[in-house]
């Protein structure tokens, strides 16, 4: 068995307690996944703040299930009902599936097809097939927010795109090159996704009282609008118990968009109300229509007042199988100011203006944390 040091490494950059910048070097779960570690490394095992093992159950096993809603995007075009519904599942969960989405099966296998096909290649191939830069965004291939030598690191690897606006990774080789065909794929799926999201803003603002069709709509200009592409890879973990995929968080996105491929297993959902983790009931393409999941980000939280609130999440880890989600984060141009809606507060809570970019800047400089501490960014 190699030793972990011998084993690739992604490189990331931090700035010390002195100020100074550092290179470090973090290990690549699914290169630890290949070697068929029956142990968890030191570094990948979660600590709790008096500095003893916590298990991702540090709240709740989430084993038990929490039915998701499932809006059906033909009926809320024509049925006051479906748009009741939208509105109850977005005020008690913040997330729900889509199905009658429209998006061809032919568009999602070729996502699916080109997401495997990168994480089937060598290390090497990947390294020479894309690249990784440092920014908010953490853009290309590699490990996102390390933020020192010490921190606990989730067990998943990651590619990040800005896939809108289009020209917004010129100059950098952010897109793979193998496969060939992974950035017309992507893009392709981006376009249906964002026409839904587009829909749902409007419904979102129709279930308000009184209904403003375009009260969070107006925010997405269609040629400067940010859309963030994210690809997630879970390789089987030896010690689930002890790891996590994704740490517990909120978004900083005003929606996002997930698909998931191979396993349904791993996302759960934190339910304030009853304190406890919850695993999401959402099954992976069996034959029929692949469902979207639908999870209001902080910018939702805002705009909305906080009728809507993000949601908080996290994905645990499987000892023997894979799982592959894609993620899109919608977001109105950096330089736009959100103004919540006027609303009744919301526990005694309401919210400013914000500039989204001065937003999303402060979300990951303090994230990751225990606690939904970015939003208080936002708070009159």
């Amino acid at each position: 068995m190699e030793k972990i040091d011998q084993i690739p490494h992604h490189e990331a950059k931090l700035v010390d307690q002195n100020g100074m910048s550092r290179i470090i070097r973090v290990p690549i779960v699914q290169e630890l996944a290949r070697r068929g570690l029956d142990f968890l490394p030191e570094r990948f095992i979660r600590v709790s703040p008096g500095n003893e093992i916590a298990t991702p159950s540090a709240h709740d096993s989430g084993e038990a299930c929490h039915p998701i809603p499932i809006i059906d995007m033909i009926k809320l075009r024509s049925e006051g009902e479906e748009l009741s519904k939208l509105a109850r599942a977005s005020k008690e969960c913040g997330m729900f599936l889509v199905k009658n989405h429209g998006i061809q099966s032919e568009v999602l296998s070729g996502v699916r097809t080109a997401v495997k096909g990168f994480f089937g290649l060598s290390f090497e191939e990947k390294r020479a097939s894309v690249g990784s830069y440092s920014s908010t965004d953490n853009v290309g291939y590699g490990r996102n927010f390390v933020k020192s030598e010490d921190q606990r690191l989730d067990w998943i690897d990651r590619l990040t795109m800005k896939a809108a606006p289009k020209d917004a990774t010129l100059g950098l080789r952010v897109w793979p090159q193998n496969p060939p065909n992974f950035r017309e794929a992507i893009e392709k799926y981006v376009e249906c996704a964002r026409k839904i999201c587009d829909e749902l803003l409007e419904a979102l603002g129709e279930s308000l009282t009184p209904p403003e069709k375009n009260v969070f709509l107006k925010y997405f200009e269609e040629e400067r609008s940010e859309i963030n592409a994210r690809v997630n890879y879970y390789p089987p973990c030896p010690r689930p118990d002890l790891a996590m995929g994704i740490n517990q968080h909120t978004d900083a996105s005003a929606l996002t968009v997930l698909i998931q491929f191979e396993n349904s297993g791993g996302l759960q959902v934190f339910k304030e109300d009853e304190m406890k983790w919850f695993r999401v009931e959402w099954p992976v393409d069996d034959g029929e229509e692949l469902l979207l999941l639908v999870n209001f980000g902080d910018l939702m939280e805002i705009m909305s007042n906080g009728c809507f609130k993000s949601s908080w999440h996290r994905a645990v880890t499987q000892k023997d199988v894979e799982r592959f989600s894609v993620a899109l984060f919608y977001n109105p141009p950096a330089e736009t100011e959100i103004e919540p809606i006027e609303s009744k507060q919301i526990d005694g809570v309401s919210y400013k203006k914000v500039v989204v970019g001065d937003y999303i800047k402060h979300f990951y400089d303090v994230n990751p944390t225990d606690t939904k501490e970015a939003i208080k960014f936002a708070l009159l």
